[in-house]
């Protein structure tokens, strides 16, 4: 991994643009959170005044990540991302253990989450999604699988599909995807200001947090922040497919999260503006209430497709992402052979993509990734957070190391980024403390299949000698 493209890359052909791979920044972190987030924020918070200063201090930490891999995915544009970073910064075992954790167990979680978010926002208008479709017996224990979960992965086998034929192609369909979703948005910020009545949402209607609170309610009203703006950290695993990478990554991201800061920013604006403070706090779907509020009943079916196109633009992404980690882990020789399999004509890694989505579909079928979805933002953040520390690690080791992007503010913007994760990650261990520590644990179940896979590498170094 010395030079711009990695021996393993070379089977990649780099056909993804400056609008297409902004697009995967901007698909991959505006999921479903942008239309949901405000409520919790809302009651953890207690002011308007408290969830802006929020979202204000989310979007500070989640610039100075981005800062941070803008640095390594300009300077080591591989296939892999944080698998590439990983390895080269910190060892190949952390490079492995990201790499297992997140093609066995991150990802495909990931898909199953969103194509579910996508069928659930499809059972509102065809309600006969919902039916039970296959009924299980297991002894005492009765299982039922619906409409909506064999739709789910059909989805996922769907997507990925579309992913085999080419990243061009991919590309394009994520452009299409993300640029229906950002208008979505946008027409929910126009509607609001040019259709609403101010309502009394800049003042409080809840007690305000005593002073000593205040600090703590801000706190916990970044958590849900954090989790909206998750995603600008795997823009890098497409490194060897996207065009004149040391340019168009850091811009990719720079601009993809200065458009999803903005978006939020005013969507929440508009939350705050059509609704009281307290209708806020106490919605299911404050996105809902706010286009039931401005357009009548009708204008709920159109939300649902808002947020059905929303949830699919955020699972192609996400498919489009993923599959690199194993391809890299298999040009490595740290994973099984099969998975580096790039098609000959199309030039996608096939083997991966087959891998990812067949799993994502599994467990969709399933119906267990909610129990899942916190493993994976568990450990999502630990690498999020070793990711940073990539930064000052090779800033010290590597300094001769061609950087074409610097980060912003070094070192003071990868410090702030590994203290909010760590604190976060902290945070969901003390909330669940059982599935965090087997999300751990999944983790470190790595350590042997690399320990076994380093020595067959070796062993096959040793016989060419």
């Amino acid at each position: 991994m010395q030079g711009m493209n990695a021996p393993q890359d070379r089977d990649l052909v780099r056909g993804l643009g400056p609008w297409q791979a902004t697009a995967v920044v901007v698909g991959t972190i505006i999921g479903t959170g942008v239309f949901l987030v405000a409520a919790p924020m809302a009651r953890a918070a207690g002011s308007v005044s408290l969830v802006f200063v929020a979202w204000l201090a989310g979007t500070v930490i989640a610039l100075s990540g981005t800062l941070c891999f803008a640095e390594l995915g300009a300077a080591l544009p591989h296939a892999g991302g944080l698998f590439a970073y990983l390895a080269r910064g910190l060892s190949p075992l952390w490079g492995f253990l990201f790499g297992w954790a997140d093609s066995l167990l991150m990802s495909p979680v990931a898909y199953a989450t969103l194509a579910a978010g996508f069928t659930m926002f499809a059972g509102f208008l065809f309600p006969g999604l919902n039916a039970p479709w296959l009924t299980l017996h297991a002894g005492q224990h009765v299982f039922t699988i619906t409409v909506a979960q064999p739709l789910a992965a059909v989805v996922i086998l769907t997507l990925m599909a579309v992913n085999c034929v080419s990243v061009n192609v991919g590309g394009r369909v994520q452009l299409l995807l993300s640029s229906l979703k950002v208008a979505a948005i946008v027409l929910i910020i126009l509607a609001g200001a040019l259709l609403a009545k101010p309502m009394s949402g800049a003042v409080d209607l809840v007690p305000r947090p005593a002073e000593g609170r205040a600090f703590a309610a801000t706190l916990s009203a970044i958590v849900p922040v954090m989790w909206a703006y998750n995603g600008f950290q795997f823009l890098g695993n497409l490194g060897a497919e996207i065009r004149q990478p040391a340019k168009n990554i850091p811009r990719a991201l720079f601009f993809g999260m200065l458009i999803v800061g903005v978006l939020y920013i005013l969507v929440n604006a508009v939350y705050f503006h059509v609704l009281t403070f307290r209708q806020v706090a106490s919605s299911k779907d404050v996105a809902s209430d706010v286009v039931n509020s401005l357009l009548g009943p009708g204008g709920a079916t159109w939300l649902t497709i808002a947020m059905g196109i929303s949830a699919l633009s955020s699972l192609h992404a996400t498919l489009m992402e993923g599959p690199r980690v194993p391809y890299a882990m298999a040009r490595a020789g740290l994973f099984f052979e099969w998975l580096g399999n790039v098609h000959p004509r199309l030039c996608s890694p096939i083997g991966a993509l087959l891998l990812e989505g067949i799993l994502g579909a599994l467990i969709a079928l399933t119906g267990t990734f909610e129990q899942l979805l916190s493993l994976y933002v568990f450990v999502m953040w630990i690498f999020a957070a070793l990711g940073a520390f990539t930064v000052i690690r090779l800033r010290l080791t590597e300094p001769s190391l061609p950087r074409p992007y610097r980060a912003w503010g070094y070192p003071w913007t990868p410090l702030v980024f590994i203290a909010a994760s760590l604190a976060l990650t902290a945070s969901l261990w003390i909330e669940q403390p059982v599935r965090s520590t087997f999300g751990a644990l999944v983790v470190l179940a790595g350590v042997p299949f690399y320990l076994y896979k380093q020595r067959r590498v070796e062993m096959g170094r040793s016989a060419e000698i």
